[in-house]
């Protein structure tokens, strides 16, 4: 893998990289706190903060790749006479190609992830809180053996309308509509698998907004294969949403990359035209949002293979009835 970096480094004529706890930091190996240098003729050093970092840089280095993650008086503490970029021009295009151990790692925290959102359609939901649900799920998810639960997000009735609502006292009533989300990692590698469940039985047009949900994603899945742009996959979602009547009220984004951390490119947005190439990982998470009303949101893992797209997350998607 170094000898990929120093490549990548040469191509972009960087003298030297400098990186903080981050998804790019444990990239190349680093663990726990501190910083890491790799100059493009030395061994991969270690530093406990930035000014011990500084002084492993090569005072002939005149480009410096820097963590995106680095604050500001990290950066002025540096105290480089050099051309600072940022890190991510040299390992943004090593790490859209997965190994087999990393996607491996990646269906392990899906599968939680699936098996947490089965087990929650047994639950009993009326008169709880979104905040009691989460914390549920949350235990049950550590009991899955992952190493880290990120984010468990339940939203029910005009919060599944609020792209990124956090569980609060708001109690569950039969006719509302659940929005639940669970995000985990497993051998350092992050996945979120989203599901959309009906109290008793589903609002009034909740139904047909769900089904343009998951033609999106299909839509989105048909087309993510190698050589594709993120933005193409994006259109055609949105091609999809916009058809039904509903893209005044489609989501920001189709999707995003996902690895070492949980939210990373590639972007399903307009505009991204980052390449797919076979081992990308990306939640494809198409939504629509009806303010004060309710919002649907399916999100799956997938994995980019020379024949298309691999579904890594496996959990039903139909809308399911909670009856209790």
């Amino acid at each position: 893998m170094i000898d990929e970096v120093r490549a990548r480094m040469a191509e972009e004529g960087i003298d030297a990289l400098v990186l903080r706890p981050s998804p790019d930091f444990r990239y190349l190996g680093g663990q726990g706190d501190g910083y890491l240098v790799l100059a493009a003729d030395l061994p991969p050093a270690t530093a406990a903060g930035p000014l011990e970092a500084a002084a492993l840089i090569p005072s002939s280095a005149r480009r410096v790749g820097v963590d995106p993650e680095m604050r500001a008086w990290e950066l002025f503490s540096l105290r480089v006479e050099a051309e600072l970029v940022l890190a991510p021009v040299v390992l943004a295009p090593l790490r859209l190609r997965r190994g087999l151990a990393e996607v491996a790692a990646t269906g392990r925290a899906a599968s939680a992830a699936d098996a947490v959102l089965l087990a929650a359609r047994e639950l009993a939901w009326f008169g709880t809180t979104e905040r009691a649900m989460a914390r549920r799920l949350r235990a049950m998810m550590a009991e899955t053996e992952c190493e880290e639960v990120l984010s468990v997000v339940v939203a029910a009735g005009e919060h599944t309308a609020v792209p990124r609502h956090v569980p609060c006292d708001r109690v569950i009533n039969p006719g509302d509509a659940l929005l639940v989300s669970v995000c985990g990692r497993w051998g350092d590698y992050c996945s979120e698998v989203a599901r959309v469940f009906a109290v008793a039985e589903p609002p009034e047009d909740f139904e047909a907004m769900y089904s343009v949900v998951l033609a999106a994603q299909r839509a989105a899945l048909d087309a993510l294969r190698p050589g594709v742009t993120a933005a193409a996959i994006d259109r055609v979602a949105r091609e999809v949403i916009d058809g039904s009547g509903y893209g005044d009220y489609a989501g920001q984004r189709s999707g995003r990359g996902l690895g070492l951390g949980q939210d990373e490119g590639p972007w399903l947005v307009p505009g991204d035209e980052t390449v797919f190439v076979p081992g990308t990982t990306v939640c494809v998470e198409p939504a629509i949002y009806l303010p004060e009303l309710f919002g649907a949101r399916v999100a799956d893992v997938v994995v980019c293979i020379p024949e298309g797209a691999q579904r890594l997350s496996a959990s039903p998607q139909a809308l399911h009835i909670i009856d209790r």
